[in-house]
Parts: C-alpha cells; structure tokens; sequence
C-alpha cells in the first residue's frame, strides 16, 4: 500500500520500485582513488518525493493534472500539449535544439527534461519561475508556444463535465480556475522521476553494474575534471546559475534578471545529467550536438571573461580521460520505461 505524507509520495509509488540502499561497499582495487568511496556516498537516492505544504499531494489531483498534460486542450489550436515538447519518450524533453511552438517557430531556448524536477527551485533556463506551479501558464499563454489565454482556457475546462468532475475530485469543487490548473500540473509532473540507471546499481554495491572505464571516468568527474562542483548529488545538479563560457551578445540567461551582477551575465541553470546520453543537442540552446564536444567545451574552459564561473578552466585532458568521462557520463541513462497516456475527458 502507498503511503503518502503531507510534504512527500514515495517514488516507489510512483515509477516503480527503485533500490535505495548506500553502496555496500565493493573490494577496491589497489589503484582505487582513497576518494572514491566517500564521493560515492554523496549520490544516493532519495525515498521520497517532496510535496510543499501549500500543493500536498493527492492521487484525485495528481490524476487530473496527468490529463491536463498529455491533453491539447490546452492549447489554442488544439493541437499540442505540454508532452508536445515534453515527450516521455525523450526523457521528458524534444530532442531538438530549440523548442518549437503552436506557429511553427523555434523559440528562444532548449525545452529542459522534466527529470526531477519535484527536487528544483528557481525554475526556468534564467530561474524566473519561483516555483513548479508558477511555470504551467509562461508556456500555455505565450502567443509563440501554446498561445491560450488564460480565461479562453478556464472556459473550454468549465464546458467539459468531464474535466468540471475531475476538478471537483481533485479539490471538492468544479469551479475552475488557473490555481487549481497550476496545482494539478505540478502535482503530476512531481511523480516524473528518473529510473534506475547502471550507475544507480553501482552506487547499490553491484560492482559489475559499470565498466572500469565508466569507474575511472566517475573519479575525474569529482576530481581532476571537478563536474560536480555543479553536477552534484543524486539528480547531478547543483539547481544553481553559472556561465560556462557559451552563451554570446544578448543571451544573458539570469543576467537579465540581475543586470549589475558580474557573474550573473550568461549565466543559466546547471541542468541535470539524468538520462543525459538520451537528451541531446546540449547546453540552453542546443548549440552542442555530443557529449564528445561537451566534454571539449569545459576542457577549452569556455570563453574567458569576468562572468565566467570560477570553476571552468582549462583541464588540460589527455584523449583517454575524455574518453573515459563520456563512458562515466553514459551510465546515468535508465532503461526506457512505457509511460501510458490518460484517458482523456470528453
């Protein structure tokens, strides 16, 4: 039986059953870095989903918003939904460099994965979403994505009984209105978590799950490399800002939100690396096809400027080391899970 609390569901409960014991503790061979252990203990995963006191969650609404997402409804045309760009399939995302919206044109940005995204705070490519339930309506009222007015919306949503049934289920009411949209949907897209990668099994104490490469590839991901001075922690994200010497001219990312920070300018979320040899092209706006040329990327050090983060510099990686870092970098991709698609109300 499911148990759910006040401020979190079980991921079991939600993707299935995941293995969440430490790394038991494999027998190291005598050129293992003295580090690695301690490095391992830092990536476990958590048991539980977190909920926030104000959007606790309830199967009722979790349910409706699961509609909601995979329901073009929302859109003017009727013709795309939030899985248009955030395709279970895809890990969550488009695979595309650009998100493409209702007219058929790229958009300013790369549609991040939904990958965890019950775990993040500052939401958005610059952090302008304060919060999960504050994102739903930037994309669903954008004359260029989805381009539904808000009252457009809660008046087709109010004309279906069967949606006027589900929001009653979910919040004792049929009164629709865009709180109760935004909570349905973040509800739901709180339940998408990563599977069970290799690397998960490795961390489980199962020292076949990864090959000695991918091992060694993990010891210059925490050390010579330093990736996780941003990619850390089970989900590999920091959920912070940085500029890593791509972004060029008026792409300031957060910098447009703090324009007199220095180390704001050109400065976006560290996305994170879950699934991440599902999910190219890379980077906020797809400019990078491969992990090969990531990899190359934060060994040039970027470009060279006062908004530069403090961590990327030159590396100074030998061809075997890159090599050996896209190997580590491939086990955090989980076998694809079927994810089934609502029924939808009519």
């Amino acid at each position: 039986m499911r148990r759910h609390h006040a401020k979190t569901a079980s991921i079991c409960g939600a993707f299935g059953a995941l293995a969440l014991t430490l790394w038991a503790g494999a027998s190291l061979s005598s050129d293992t870095p003295a580090d690695r252990t301690a490095w391992q203990a830092k990536y476990r995963r958590p048991a539980e989903i977190p909920f926030p006191e104000g959007d606790t969650y309830s199967e009722a609404k979790s349910k409706l918003g699961r509609m909601l997402f995979f329901d073009p409804i929302l859109s003017a045309s009727r013709s795309r939904s939030c899985a248009t760009c955030h395709v279970p399939g895809l890990s969550w995302a488009d695979g595309l460099p650009r998100a493409i919206g209702e007219r058929q044109l790229p958009l300013p940005l790369r549609t991040p994965t939904l990958l965890n995204v019950a775990w993040g705070q500052q939401l958005g490519w610059d952090g302008h979403f304060r919060n999960l339930e504050a994102v739903a309506f930037g994309p669903i009222t954008a004359a260029n994505n989805m381009n539904m007015p808000e009252k457009a919306l809660i008046e087709r949503l109010s004309a279906n009984p069967g949606y006027v049934a589900a929001f009653r289920a979910a919040f004792g009411d049929g009164t629709i209105s865009k709180t109760e949209i935004e909570s349905a949907l973040a509800t739901f897209e709180r339940s998408i978590v990563s599977g069970e990668a290799p690397f998960d099994r490795w961390i489980e104490g199962d020292g076949n799950a990864i090959s000695e490469p991918a091992k060694r590839g993990f010891d210059l991901f925490n050390g010579k490399a330093n990736c996780a001075a941003c990619h850390s922690g089970w989900a590999f994200t920091d959920g912070s800002f940085h500029d890593i010497g791509v972004a060029r001219g008026k792409d300031l990312g957060r910098g447009k939100l703090f324009p007199k920070s220095v180390k704001l300018q050109y400065a976006f979320k560290t996305p994170t690396l879950r699934d991440v040899a599902r999910r190219a092209p890379y980077m906020h706006d797809g400019s990078i096809k491969t992990l090969d040329a990531v990899i190359d990327l934060y060994d040039r050090g970027g470009i060279d400027r006062p908004s530069r983060a403090d961590e990327i510099k030159p590396l100074h990686l030998s061809v075997q080391e890159k090599a050996e870092l896209v190997t580590f970098l491939q086990t955090l991709t989980a076998q694809q899970e079927p994810v089934s698609f609502p029924v939808l109300p009519r």
